[in-house]
């Protein structure tokens, strides 16, 4: 009796230290010595993938992994995706990852005030993308970081960029306030690119666009310098002064030649400068110019604004810049 309760208890040892190798291997750190990505296609089953994790690293035993993941795991389905796996994570997390859907994600980001050719080009060099890279109507854009996976297609990226700016103005529109000059969505999209591109101080847009606000209403040019570059750059940087004969020409564009808005935009203009535009700053100005610091002052009358130019050309010439 004494040989079979000493059997028992170590066929029982056995167990217990069997199963605690199990969930060891299951739970504990896996095999992966550096970070690894793994594929796993589109219909693929849990035993073509656990081939593959094995082929990469990612696991041990692709058997062991199956065998593991019916007894031990949910029972939930995989999802097709690329797969970023952390070194040393294991089998059980493994089969998290790949059930959850937690797939790489890379990103393509629009930083507000970028012109569509620029878009363009961010979407064409995009790793790891399909197809052409699309050239989006100007301001139909909205800037952000937008995910895409592997094998992802550019011209669906830009469509979801599109629609992204579609939502946004929808919503925002219909929040303007009635102190807002702009009498259509796309004229609030063209002012708003003019803001974009005439201030990158935050504190300033509401300012700026009550000044084009009351100049419209008032019948005033615009003299816009953004205007002046977008026909000959396509809102890329000049990258030199603006000319004489660029500011008397009349393309569609140019605020100092033609009153009125712009016949399109002239950037993919952010969230902010449409608000602004959409409720803008109460003040009578009419003009504004740098003040040296990265801001602008604003003046209601043009005295005012000659004295404060009159200011900036000497900040401008004790820097050396004339």
């Amino acid at each position: 009796m004494r040989r079979i309760g000493c059997l028992g208890l170590i066929l029982g040892l056995l167990v217990i230290g069997g199963l605690f190798m199990v969930m060891q291997s299951w739970g504990g750190a896996g095999p992966a010595q550096r970070t690894l990505t793994v594929t796993v296609p589109q219909g693929a089953s849990l035993a073509s993938a656990a081939e593959q994790l094995e082929d990469a690293g990612a696991i041990p035993s692709a058997g062991r992994f199956r065998l593991f993941a019916r007894f031990l795991g949910s029972g939930d389905p995989i999802r097709a995706g690329e797969y970023r796996i952390p070194k040393g994570l294991s089998q059980a997390d493994v089969l998290k990852l790949l059930q959850g859907g937690r797939t790489l994600q890379r990103f393509v980001m629009v930083p507000e005030g970028w012109p569509s050719v620029l878009v363009q080009e961010a979407v064409a060099k995009a790793p790891q993308m399909e197809g052409p890279a699309p050239l989006p109507a100007e301001g139909s854009i909205l800037p952000d970081s937008y995910s895409y996976e592997r094998d992802g297609d550019r011209q669906v990226l830009v469509k979801r960029m599109q629609a992204a700016m579609d939502r946004y103005l929808n919503a925002a529109w219909k929040k303007r306030k009635p102190t807002s000059v702009v009498k259509t969505p796309r004229e609030a999209i063209i002012l708003a690119s003019i803001v974009e591109k005439e201030t990158g101080k935050a504190s300033e847009r509401r300012m700026v666009a009550a000044v084009y606000s009351n100049r419209l209403r008032m019948g005033m040019r615009l003299q816009a310098d953004p205007t002046v570059i977008y026909p000959i750059t396509k809102g890329k940087p000049l990258g030199r002064r603006i000319r004489k004969s660029e500011l008397q020409a009349k393309n569609g564009y140019n605020t100092y030649a033609s009153a009125g808005l712009p016949v399109g935009p002239i950037a993919n203009p952010g969230k902010a400068s449409i608000e602004a535009v959409l409720d803008p700053e109460s003040t009578k100005a009419l003009y504004f110019v740098a003040d040296g610091t990265g801001g602008h002052v604003f003046a209601d009358t043009l005295a005012e604004h000659n004295a404060n130019v009159k200011k900036w050309y000497e900040i401008r010439r004790a820097r050396g810049e004339m």
